[in-house]
């Protein structure tokens, strides 16, 4: 697959931290502050994300999307040892997680669109839903050329949701992205593991994939 033209993905880029930055000052850090209903569908969907993770042991985890950080506690109520690394390309999220768990060890949060440091686990939630004026095939680029970033900076696995094109036709938001889990299924097992689950079973509307990658 060709590379992504780079001023197609500054403008995807651009538009997303403009929308995510107006969610939060909406909002405030809250899951409205991400364009999510609620605490309740947050937390399911770390859920899903996490069973990638083994999290009874020490790792690293790149965290893309990460909003204010809402992930960090989280990961802390599991128990585990961890180093976090979040990065989100709205600066204002950035600096919301930075004054929200200031002084939380092993924590560091970026700006940057794609992770900027190798750790045994990348996961991204929610970046890929809300495409705007983009074009389906603009925005399934962008898909995928965020997916080789996860993939090139993951040790040991990575994952990442969508909402489904199997949504109810009616639900459906023009400005949003529903992307076909089969065909993102068969990218990530043709191009990246063979150990890659789909999760289509949790009660959203949305799946979750997840590439394990051999030790």
């Amino acid at each position: 697959m060709p590379p992504m033209n780079p001023s197609d993905l500054k403008s995807i880029h651009t538009d997303v931290a403009k929308y995510y930055s107006d969610k939060l000052h909406q909002h405030g850090d809250t899951p409205r502050g991400v364009d999510w209903n609620g605490e309740q569908g947050q937390v399911l969907r770390f859920a899903q994300l996490l069973r990638v993770v083994d999290l009874a042991t020490a790792y690293s985890i790149n965290d893309l999307g990460c909003g204010y950080g809402a992930m960090v506690p989280y990961l802390q109520a599991a128990g585990g040892r961890f180093s976090y690394h979040g990065y989100d390309v709205a600066e204002d999220m950035v600096l919301a997680a930075r004054r929200r768990h200031a002084g939380a060890p092993n924590v560091d949060f970026h700006v940057a669109a794609v992770p900027t440091l190798e750790a045994d686990y990348g996961v991204a939630s929610g970046i890929f839903n809300v495409r705007l004026g983009h074009t389906d095939a603009g925005w399934m680029d962008y898909i995928r050329s965020t997916l080789e970033a996860m993939n090139q900076t993951s040790r040991r696995g990575f994952a990442f949701n969508c909402l489904t094109s199997y949504s109810d036709a009616h639900r459906m938001q023009d400005y949003l992205f529903y992307a076909d889990p089969c065909a993102l299924f068969d990218l990530c097992k043709r191009s990246y593991s063979r150990n890659v689950s789909l999760l289509h079973d949790y009660d959203l509307y949305e799946f979750t994939i997840l590439v394990r990658k051999a030790a």
